[in-house]
Formats: structure tokens, C-alpha cells, sequence
């Protein structure tokens, strides 16, 4: 009997969206490159004829490595390994995940991403500010945000800095980080190459930071490094950058937030930025917010930044749906 042939990636792909039918292809498509299309298409106008043995085979093969990767997402490789030798044996198993791993590069510190913010802070709070700004540039831009604000501020803006100029980092030093971490928080992962840290990623753990923090890190570094600063200043948006915006997207900012907010964040705030607030206001409306903040009388700064805060958070989600327009450094002008 001849040897069965063995199907490469490319040819079962193809064989398990024609088994899936145009309808749920065209979706896959979408997920796809060009090029991808391209090869995907070619492969697909190659094929003549599919016995049944085939289909059900590269349909099961598919089937496993969804659950494969549905664990993966739950709680690592680890888990998945687990799950699907209690289900499989240990060799089909270790098939499907090197299958599944073969392809896929798992992101380093993906259990970290899955921990609370306060427990790895726990574990890294004394570390060498290098180490903590590498931990801090492979987590959630939230989680980062959160645990930056609670160092030392003495050592807030140094690790925003390293944070800031770090590059690729060797994958032996990112295992070996990750491995220690891993041990205290008693989870899984595996490594990858993939490089972490730069300016995008600084911008993004400050912007997730409370304002008190965000000033402090941001003061420390106008001294130690201006321009660095200076870069990381044109990225970020701050609520006295409301005065960039235009109009149309002040009036719509001021629709979105609590008149509440808007007062706190005002009365505190240059006469620029309460200027252009006012002009995009009826004039009933600013009079009586004008009044309404005089009645106000002394309120507690940490309010204030708590509601500029708010505020920057409802532009920058209006901004990320195409809402309106931030303009930013680096030849982001506007054309109308």
C-alpha cells in the first residue's frame, strides 16, 4: 500500500476552509494578509479532490489546536498541557501544543498579564529599577500604570527613563527575569524574542498613571534628560492640551463629560484653557458654570487631578474611535 502523503500547513489550510464553506472562509479571509490571500487562493483553485478520511482528519486537527489555544488564552501553556493530556494522553498532547507552538510565539510574562497589579508589586517593589522597567514594558499599559504609581517616586521617574531607551533585551535575560517572577507568582510561560520598552511604550504606562505621578515622572526627567522628556511630552495628551483641540471636538468633549468634572478640572486650570472652554459653551451654559464654580469655594487639588483625569480619559477613548482628532508631534497635521 502506498504511503500516505503528508499535507504541509498551506494545503490543509486550504482543505479546511473549503470543508468550512465560502461563508465562514470569507470571514477568515479578512484576518488574512494579501500575500496570505494570494498563496491561501492559489492553493485552494489546486485542489481537485478531498476523500472524507482527509476532511474529518484536518477538521479534528484543527478542532485540537482551537481548544489547544483556548487553553493556552486561560492559563498558558502549562495549563493547556495539562488539560490535554488528561483528555488526549501525554504524547498526542505534546504533538498538539508543539504544533501549536511551532507557529505561535507566546508572549513573555503572559502569566504576569493575567495577575493583579498590587501582587507583582509585591515582588518586584525592591528589584533593580532595570528589572522592574523590563517586567513593566511587557505588561498591560494599565497594570504598568498601576504599579508605577505606587514605587517610590524617588524611583518612579528612573524606571520610566529605562522604560523609556530600552531596546531589544536578549531573550536568555528575559528568561531568566521571567523565570523568577514566574517561581513567585507559581505560574507558566514560555519565552519568545519578542522586543518590548521605547518611547510608545513609556507613553503608554504614563498615560495610564494618576496625574500626581504622571507630573513627577515627568519633572524628574525634564532634569535628568530634557529631551527625552520632551519627547515623551509630544505623545502624551494632558488636560491642558484641551487648547489643541478644535472646536468641534471641544464642544464634543464637553457633551461627554460630567458638568461636574468639568467644573473641578476648570477651576484650577489656566485662563487659556478656561477661555476656549467658554467659547464652546452657550452663553447661558458658561455663565452658569462660571457661577456655579465661584460657589464652589476651596476644593482639595487631589479632586481636581482625579477629574482632569476622568476628563483626558474621555477624550483619549473619543480619540481612539475616530471621534475626533489629537494632534500630535511628528507630522500629524491636520488637513482639512
Amino acid at each position: 500500500m502506498a504511503k500516505k502523503k503528508e499535507l504541509n500547513g498551506r494545503e490543509k489550510a486550504a482543505i479546511l476552509l473549503i470543508s468550512l464553506g465560502p461563508d465562514v472562509s470569507a470571514h477568515v479571509y479578512k484576518h488574512l494578509t494579501e500575500e496570505e490571500i494570494e498563496k491561501l487562493t492559489l492553493e485552494i483553485a489546486g485542489v481537485r479532490k478531498v476523500d472524507s478520511n482527509t476532511k474529518e482528519d484536518i477538521i479534528d486537527q484543527f478542532h485540537q489546536l482551537a481548544m489547544a489555544q483556548d487553553y493556552i488564552t486561560q492559563g498558558g501553556i502549562g495549563y493547556a498541557k495539562d488539560v490535554l493530556e488528561k483528555a488526549l494522553g501525554e504524547e498526542e498532547a505534546m504533538q498538539i501544543i508543539n504544533r501549536l507552538t511551532s507557529t505561535l510565539q507566546v508572549r513573555p510574562f503572559d502569566f504576569a498579564r493575567k495577575a493583579d497589579p498590587s501582587q507583582i508589586l509585591n515582588f518586584i517593589q525592591n528589584e533593580h529599577p532595570q528589572t522592574i522597567a523590563l517586567i513593566l514594558s511587557y505588561l498591560e499599559s494599565q497594570q504598568a500604570g498601576q504599579i508605577l504609581s505606587s514605587l517610590p517616586q524617588e524611583v518612579q521617574a528612573d524606571v520610566a527613563k529605562r522604560i523609556a531607551i530600552m531596546d531589544s533585551t536578549s531573550p536568555e535575560i528575559v528568561s531568566e527575569v521571567e523565570s523568577i517572577l514566574e517561581r513567585k507568582l507559581s505560574a507558566t510561560v514560555t519565552q519568545d524574542y519578542t522586543q518590548a520598552g521605547g518611547i510608545e511604550s513609556v507613553v503608554e504606562v504614563l498615560n495610564s498613571v494618576d496625574r500626581s505621578t504622571e507630573r513627577t515622572i515627568l519633572d524628574a526627567l525634564e532634569i535628568q534628560d530634557p529631551e527625552l522628556a520632551e519627547e515623551i511630552k509630544k505623545r502624551m495628551f494632558v488636560f491642558e492640551d484641551i487648547v489643541t483641540l478644535d472646536n468641534r471636538s471641544i464642544q464634543r468633549v464637553i457633551r461627554d463629560v460630567e458638568n461636574e468634572d468639568l467644573q473641578l478640572a476648570l477651576k484650577v486650570s489656566s485662563d487659556d484653557v478656561k477661555e476656549i472652554v467658554f467659547n464652546n459653551m452657550s452663553q447661558r451654559m458658561a455663565e452658569t458654570f462660571q457661577e456655579e464654580m465661584e460657589f464652589m469655594g476651596p476644593v482639595r487639588l487631589r479632586d481636581v487631578e482625579e477629574a482632569q483625569t476622568r476628563i483626558v480619559a474621555v477624550i483619549r477613548r473619543l480619540e481612539e474611535s475616530g471621534e475626533i482628532v489629537i494632534a500630535r508631534g511628528g507630522g500629524d497635521d491636520i488637513i482639512v
